[in-house]
């Protein structure tokens, strides 16, 4: 059974946003489990089990909408789903007939100081549960503080039918304003705290397309720097050959000549701007790489000299760093990142590894093919894997004898 079959790997694969949301979501659930426990409990210290059951069934069902409307509040947070107007107007009118029918245990029920206290316990965390889950469901601060508050004012004014005294039903309104008002706030923050994750995650993934498009835009101004004078030049060399063929003079040779020689001189130049844009320095993109991954609170250290190594070498090497770094900071959850280089019998070795969940491109994707690519035009070889519990290591190897000897023979 490979890791994708297990718990751990369906953690490991999804990305931070999605963990946050996956632990959030998680959390409101647990709530509803806490919410059966401290309403079930009440009547379990009784002794009654008819009285334990029917308020672990009330409490089940109402949790469960809890839930329900939680998650679909969640869900409308992230732009998924519509406002879950209808499921708030259930649970609000769920959470009413429970409270009603709380009191109205406290008032005829089996009677006695601690009957009273359970009810009275249910009666709360009914309101409770309610007002804290129907705050996500609104979100606008306005409307969350209207909706905490009528709760509190609801809970003291219905207590005061079955006979509560004006000191319980200020007690009881509040009890239900801080502790509906605190799960309120902790639902809220959670969910803006999720908002903020996700939005951070679109800032890097931003700011990695703006990097991408930064660098087509300087390769397209060297290259409009390079053919367009150019270019300018041989048209109007051309039309003045054309019109000196026309009038039989021997000079259109020449011109048509210098046309020759100018074009060859632009498919040189832009050979030259393709070489520069396709080669990359080794130890910059080292220093680069470190830059960037530290920048992203990412511990990176570096080992290895690269003095004494092939250009070629440098340039195939520097392109595996390069895509090593962006697709740890692009897929990975990584905090912690080792670079090694070194020579080893005729060869040099780089080694990139992280402690993320994602690899650098992963397993299969087009990253590493075109990496693998790079490398082969130098004879090297590309290994990629997950090593360990949660890290990935990445080893490209290149041959210096092979190397050296094509650079001798293009000498």
């Amino acid at each position: 059974m490979g890791d994708a079959g297990r718990p751990a790997g369906w953690w490991r694969r999804k990305s931070t946003p999605e963990k946050v949301e996956t632990y959030t979501r998680w959390s409101f659930h647990l709530f509803g489990v806490i919410e059966v426990a401290a309403i079930g409990l009440p009547g379990v210290g009784q002794g009654r089990a008819d009285v334990a059951g029917w308020l672990t069934a009330a409490g089940a069902v109402h949790a469960l909408a809890a839930c329900v409307t939680a998650s679909r509040a969640l869900d409308w947070s992230r732009g998924r789903r519509g406002q879950p107007i209808r499921l708030l107007w259930v649970l609000g009118t769920l959470t009413f007939a429970l409270a009603v029918l709380a009191l109205g245990l406290k008032e005829y029920g089996p009677g006695g100081p601690s009957m009273d206290t359970a009810a009275g316990t249910v009666f709360v965390v009914i309101l409770t549960f309610g007002a804290g889950t129907m705050a996500l469901g609104v979100r606008r601060r306005r409307r969350v503080f209207s909706t905490v508050c009528g709760f509190a004012f609801g809970a003291g004014v219905g207590s005061w039918p079955f006979g509560a005294s004006w000191t319980t039903v200020l007690a009881v309104t509040f009890v239900v304003l801080i502790s509906a008002g605190s799960l309120a706030s902790t639902c809220l923050f959670s969910v803006w705290l999720l908002d903020s994750v996700y939005e951070l995650d679109e800032a890097r993934e931003t700011r990695a397309r703006l990097a991408v498009a930064e660098e087509r835009l300087r390769f397209g101004r060297d290259l409009h720097d390079v053919l367009g004078r150019n270019l300018s030049v041989i048209s109007l060399k051309s039309e003045l050959a054309v019109q000196l063929a026309r009038r039989g003079r021997p000079e259109a040779v020449e011109q048509m000549i210098e046309v020759q020689r100018i074009a060859q001189e632009s498919q040189r130049e832009v050979r030259d701007v393709v070489r520069g844009y396709r080669e990359a320095d080794l130890g910059i993109e080292l220093d680069g790489a470190k830059g960037v991954l530290t920048a992203a609170g990412i511990d990176c250290e570096i080992t290895g000299d690269t003095d004494g190594l092939p250009a070629e070498v440098q340039s195939a090497l520097g392109w595996v760093v390069r895509e090593a770094a962006t697709n740890v900071l692009r897929h990975g959850d990584a905090g912690r990142c080792t670079v090694g280089l070194r020579v080893r019998e005729g060869s040099v070795v780089l080694t990139v590894e992280n402690d993320g969940v994602a690899g650098p491109g992963g397993s299969g994707g087009s990253g590493l093919a075109g990496l693998r690519e790079r490398l082969a035009a130098v004879d090297g070889s590309l290994e990629a894997g997950p090593v360990g519990a949660d890290g990935f290591r990445l080893v490209a190897e290149v041959p210096l004898a092979r190397v050296a000897g094509v650079s001798e023979v293009a000498s």
